[in-house]
């Protein structure tokens, strides 16, 4: 019997990045579940800030050298990998001069969110999307981590709904409190649209705020995961209207079971469903 494939994808890992609620689960979490017996690909942003050298990155050349097209605009992927000994696990990064050789992560040195922020995301999430079907590998769920993350389910379900390593891939998306004021660019539908989507697929972020890009993933999800024990009460009332099946929150050290379980009772629906 086959393993069942998870493809983890995160804006923030520890030890790259400082510890935090989400970066802490996006380190332990694929440790765990690949000590239950899952196979693992985790991935996150090369923000620059990431200190290439201590933590020992890497780039992949096999894995390098297309071009992603965000807003008419070509940009140069470049693939890193590293590995966290202890947990005998690799990352994945996802590189762009333009995007992410900036020393910070989300925000500039007057906290401050970067204006080009929707693209650093639509391109990260092309990125994994790309990579993973370079690597040939089909993941049988995608859970993602983090706001930064929340087009992948758009991208998963309708631009890569056909292709043979996603067609029959399960998303889940974990709600975090770590959320931000304001919106993204309003132009991000325009820039969606080049991408052959049609305004239907994403009406939820006509205003891109941090709730409404929350709902266009749960849109997309097959489960949803409460990551946070407060959450947003606008992104939480969209986790009850979404119907979707749902993980509330449990502490992620003492979860890594249910967190199995979810995923298999998730692909065993799909199973059933589809008999």
């Amino acid at each position: 019997m086959k393993k069942t494939r998870v493809l983890y994808v995160s804006q923030e890992i520890t030890p790259f990045l400082p510890k935090n609620e989400l970066s802490e689960v996006s380190r332990n979490l694929p440790q765990g579940i690949h000590e239950k017996g899952k196979e693992i690909r985790v991935f996150m942003p090369k923000y620059g800030n990431i200190n290439e050298r201590r933590h020992q990155l890497h780039e992949v050349i096999r894995l390098s050298g297309m071009n992603l097209v965000v807003d008419d605009t070509d940009h140069p992927l470049i693939i890193k990998v590293a590995s966290i000994p202890t947990a005998r696990m690799q990352v994945y990064f996802i590189d762009n001069e333009d995007y992410f050789q900036r020393k910070a992560v989300l925000k500039d040195k007057n906290g401050k969110y970067f204006g080009d922020n929707d693209e650093r995301a639509m391109f990260f999430c092309r990125g994994v999307l790309e990579t993973v079907r370079k690597l040939g590998w089909a993941p049988d769920v995608i859970h993602c981590h983090g706001w930064f993350t929340s087009l992948l389910p758009l991208y998963v379900k309708k631009y890569y709904g056909d292709d043979p390593h996603f067609e029959n891939s399960k998303v889940v998306v974990s709600a975090y409190e770590s959320e931000f004021k304001g919106t993204l660019d309003n132009k991000l539908g325009d820039k969606l649209k080049f991408d052959g989507f049609e305004s239907s697929d994403f009406e939820e972020i006509a205003e891109p705020t941090y709730a409404n890009l929350h709902k266009l993933a749960f849109k997309y999800a097959d489960g949803i995961v409460e990551g946070s024990p407060g959450l947003n009460g606008e992104v939480k009332s969209a986790i009850e209207a979404s119907g979707k099946s749902l993980l509330e929150y449990c502490e992620p050290a003492s979860c890594v079971k249910a967190y199995s379980d979810f995923y298999d009772a998730i692909l065993e629906d799909s199973s059933v469903l589809a008999e």
